[in-house]
Order: structure tokens, then sequence, then C-alpha cells
């Protein structure tokens, strides 16, 4: 027999009264092509990670997986830490970040002020050491562990909220491209499979920074200058799932650029935007002019003040 539904908690809880983030036309080359983007910057905590996040606690609740008080461990080097710890405030439940050393502090900060703690591990054992440290401490505490790299609840949050909104909200409910760079993976499954089943001609194109400048803290196996897009991590990117895919290699320069145009048109946005931005002008021009192609702001600039997408890179030294 099915376990009873815990109804969930209610007072304050304004997750469940945030409406859809807009969709809007973007172009920034007068020359190229419009850009539907979807300003998930707009989230509570200020990523596309905050769906994932409410998704997974509220069903962990339901369940009986979560209770008020309880423990949620996670890892990630980046937003998803900061979305679980609001999320977790909403919920009157302990949250801990395990993270690689080596974080910005504007992440750390923001995970505390939720009332989150943070455990950090070495920054040679990067991501998959945090993971590997977060499935031991819930296991130690008896908590929540959400595991965003394999929990299929997050391609689901996005296919049934994210991808939605989208269909709503794109002229004509018609997407022939989406475009995304792969970190858990979530995002691009999710909505593929939402436009996919809604009857869409959608062709699904996998964004990737290329510089070749080696590792960062988030395990980035293509460039260590554009967070959150991880290579080799994901269980839920099946490449036999996305029939029809496209990779598309944008250079990281290209990317911070394009970021950067956002930004000063009025976007506050990270350097994953840029990434996906860029991309889909790319996309655009394959699929051609009458095509709808849709991608996603992922997250703010704010967490990024102390980088090189607001503080300029220090000129190499002659000699």
């Amino acid at each position: 027999m099915r376990p009873p539904c815990r109804p969930l908690p209610a007072d304050g809880r304004f997750l469940q009264a945030v409406g859809p983030t807009p969709l809007v036309p973007v172009r920034l080359d007068p020359e190229g092509p419009t850009i539907w983007c979807k300003l998930e910057f707009l989230n509570p905590s200020g990523s596309t990670k905050d769906r994932i996040a409410r998704y997974m606690l509220e069903k962990a609740w339901r369940l009986g997986e979560l209770c008020p008080g309880g423990d949620v461990v996670e890892a990630s080097s980046g937003s998803t830490s900061i979305a679980m710890a609001l999320a977790s405030a909403q919920m009157g439940c302990r949250f801990t970040a395990v993270m690689p050393e080596g974080v910005t502090e504007e992440r750390l900060i923001a995970i505390r002020a939720y009332g989150g703690e943070v455990e950090l591990v070495p920054r040679a054992e990067g991501i998959r050491g945090a993971i590997a440290r977060a499935a031991s401490l819930a296991k130690e505490r008896g908590g929540y562990a959400p595991r965003q790299f394999e929990n299929p609840d997050n391609a689901e949050a996005h296919r049934v909220w994210t991808g939605q909104e989208i269909l709503a909200q794109v002229p004509g409910g018609l997407v022939h491209g989406v475009v995304s760079g792969v970190g858990t993976g979530g995002t691009i499954v999710g909505l593929f499979q939402a436009f996919a089943e809604a009857g869409c001609p959608v062709t699904p194109f996998v964004a990737r920074p290329i510089a070749g400048l080696g590792c960062d803290i988030e395990c980035c196996s293509f460039s260590a200058r554009v967070p959150g897009v991880v290579d080799g991590l994901s269980k839920l990117y099946r490449e036999a799932d996305m029939p029809g895919r496209v990779e598309l290699d944008v250079s990281d320069d290209l990317a911070m650029r394009t970021a950067r145009a956002l930004i000063r048109r009025g976007f506050p946005v990270g350097p994953s935007s840029g990434l996906n931005y860029a991309a889909a002008v790319e996309a655009a021009k394959r699929l051609g002019p009458q095509a709808q192609v849709v991608t996603v702001f992922p997250d703010r600039m704010e967490r990024y003040f102390s980088t090189e997408l607001v503080q300029p890179r220090p000129a190499p030294k002659a000699g």
C-alpha cells in the first residue's frame, strides 16, 4: 500500500506562488537570427536550478523521504547548492552543500545566508570527490540526497515545468531547435522530451565550450572559464535518447564576449548564458530563417562578480 502523502508546509511557502519566467526574443546582431531565450535568472535564487530543487524536495516530502527539520545533502559547486539552500529554508530543513575548494566566495555567502552549511573537499578531488562525500554524509545523517547528476526528477522538472511554459509562450507553440550546455543534463533532456512529446520537429543542440585549458573545479573537460558545463558525470544525458542530436563547439572567448554583450543589453547573466546564446545563433543558421530556436539563460551575474566575467583578466607579462 502506498504510504500517506504528507502535505507541503504552507507558512510562507512563496515558491508555490512563483509564476513562469519570461520567454523573450533576443537579437544581439541586427543581421543575425532572433533567439527565444528563457530568462531563468529571474527564478527566486537566481537560476534555473530552483526548478529541480523545488521539484525534488517537494516530491521527497510527499513521499516521506524528507521530514520537517530533516537533512538535505547535495554535491554542487554552484547554482544547485544555492537553490537547494533556498528551497530547504522554505521547507524548514537543514541543508549542507558539499563543494570542491576554490568555489567563488559569492556562492558560499549565498548558501550560508539561507542558513545552509558548506563542507569543502580538496580541490584536486573536484566534483567527483564532492559527490562521494555527499553520499557518505547523507547516509551518516539519515538525510535526503537529491543526487542531481543521476536523479531522473532533474530532467522531469524541466519536462513538466520549463518545457510546458515555453510551449505556452513561444509563437504558435512550435519549437524547431533547443540549445543548452550539458551539466547534469537535466535541462536539455527535459526540454527535448517536452517538445518532442508535444509533436514539435525539434533538433537538440548541445553547446560545448572549447578552450583546451584543462579542468576547473566543476570538472569541465572543455573549458576552465565557462562553469556549469560538465563532461562525463551525467547519468541523465544519453545520446540514444536524443535522436538527431548535434554538438556545437563554441570558443570560451566567444561565450564570455557574448555573456558580456548580453549584460550590456540589460540581461544580468553568467557565462553559461553566453555559451547557450552563441550556440543558439549557430543552430538557427543551420535550421534556416523560419526556425524557432529556444535556449535558456541559466543564472545571474552576481555569483560571478569575482571572476573574469566582470573582472578583466590581467594581461600576460612580457618575456
